[in-house]
């Protein structure tokens, strides 16, 4: 019997690898090269396309309508706007505007091709216009839907495997450069999808294909339009001195401090989420009002700029980190408090991923603890986002790269800050989520 593509019926679990000697899977790597360049070039218009949307919704709108400058209030009818055009793209168009990002990174599949429209409207209604969420989610899911469709028109016939592959690929292509890094990107994709075993290489593959030649592309293109690539970066890392005694004792103790607040957040937007869908427009649109308004009270009781609660946080992390001693402690509180619950009505109602936002929670409460002795606020800064986002995400190797890797060479100086702030976080996390796991994991 011949081999076939990964996951198809006819793969001997025995010897996996015989599949990467099928002709199959020299034409699956190609047609991945050649769909990954297409796709990163959609990935790339769509972020320009939010970034563009944010620019005029909450900059220049407001000057052409002869405002000096941006009002505070001016998120309020803002996010109102967003809440309606999204719970009217969740009502009526299929597919309910991809995933619910109070779920998390669940992977279900790629969409068919009848959703993205609907994935993609919704996720530039959400992000475009301030929901404080970021766009990881929707680009995987257009990708690899994306992927699916192109191939089905070229081979109708693609088996399941092959298939699944293909969509992986898709993804890898879409987030190659979001992150900062192909590699993190691909392993982000691992752990969400569950990838494991001795098929992780087989199937992992293409996607590292995908996503080598999607970096390029996001490269290629911000230099060419000087729009630039869109990545997560951080333009000013401060020193970290060699970690002490006291800074592991501060990463236990943002391991528990993060478990807890990530535990909270999600109980509240799933709470929430099962409330907003009984009336999805009408509620949507309440949740918009309810982020503007905590925006507003943040710009008032601080004088801080609105625009920091919120969307996703990405481009208001270097300043966070840069700019520190500008902010007080009681600020960095009241920003966490304000994105916290703005975070919240986000993911029970509005589509785009969880990833960004729980960085810069994790950054800021990091942040705000460096206030106290025995914590720099690099090292602070690097183990609130990997303890952050291992609450909220639950994927550890993940929360790692993403909090040291960010930092370049500092990086390396915190990782053991980071591991251990990780790893309390991800088990204290997994023993409080299991009573409510299977209320909130039954069918609708």
């Amino acid at each position: 019997m011949s081999a076939e593509p990964a996951g198809a019926p006819g793969v001997e679990a025995s010897d996996p690898m015989k599949v990467v000697h099928t002709r199959r899977y020299l034409v699956l790597l190609i047609m991945v090269a050649i769909l990954g360049v297409p796709i990163s070039a959609a990935a790339f218009g769509f972020l320009a396309l939010v970034h563009e949307l944010q620019l005029l919704t909450y900059q220049d709108l407001p000057r052409a309508l002869g405002f000096e400058g941006t009002p505070s209030w001016w998120p309020v009818p803002l996010l109102a706007v967003a809440g309606l055009l999204t719970g009217l793209t969740i009502r009526h168009l299929p597919g309910l505007g991809g995933h619910r990002p109070a779920e998390g990174m669940a992977h279900s599949g790629p969409p068919a091709a009848s959703e993205l429209p609907g994935i993609a409207l919704a996720a530039l209604a959400s992000l475009g216009l301030g929901a404080v969420l970021g766009p990881e989610a929707p680009l995987i899911a257009l990708g690899g839907g994306l992927a699916v469709y192109a191939v089905r028109l070229v081979r109708p016939g693609i088996e399941p495997g092959g298939r699944a592959m293909v969509a992986a690929a898709g993804s890898f292509a879409a987030v190659s450069a979001l992150l900062g890094s192909p590699l993190l990107g691909a392993f982000l994709l691992m752990e969400a999808s569950g990838l494991a075993g001795v098929m992780l290489g087989v199937v992992l593959v293409p996607g590292l294909l995908a996503s080598g030649i999607g970096s390029l592309v996001f490269i290629g293109l911000g230099s060419w339009t000087g729009l630039g690539t869109y990545s997560l970066k951080l333009p000013h890392v401060p020193h970290a001195p060699q970690p002490t005694l006291a800074e592991f004792g501060w990463a236990v103790a943002l391991g528990l401090a993060a478990a807890l607040a990530g535990t909270g957040i999600r109980r509240l937007s799933l709470f929430l989420q099962e409330r907003v869908e009984r009336r999805t427009v009408v509620a949507t649109t309440v949740m918009g009002v309810i982020v503007g308004v905590l925006a507003l009270l943040y710009a008032e009781s601080t004088g801080e700029g609105a625009s920091e609660v919120l969307y996703s946080g990405q481009d208001a992390l270097g300043g966070l980190l840069s700019d520190d001693a500008a902010y007080s402690a009681g600020t960095l509180l009241v920003l966490i408090a304000c994105k916290a619950l703005a975070y919240c009505a986000s993911l029970s109602s509005f589509r785009g991923g969880p990833i960004f936002p729980s960085m810069f929670l994790g950054a800021a409460g990091g942040l705000a603890l460096s206030h106290l002795p025995g914590l720099n606020a690099t090292s602070g800064f690097a183990m609130g986002i990997g303890a952050m986002c291992v609450a909220m995400l639950k994927l550890p190797m993940t929360s790692v790269l993403l909090a040291t890797l960010l930092l370049g060479s500092q990086g390396i100086t915190v990782m053991p800050l980071v591991i251990v702030s990780v790893v309390v976080s991800y088990v204290l996390v997994l023993r409080l989520e299991r009573p409510v796991a299977a209320r909130h994991t039954a069918p609708r």
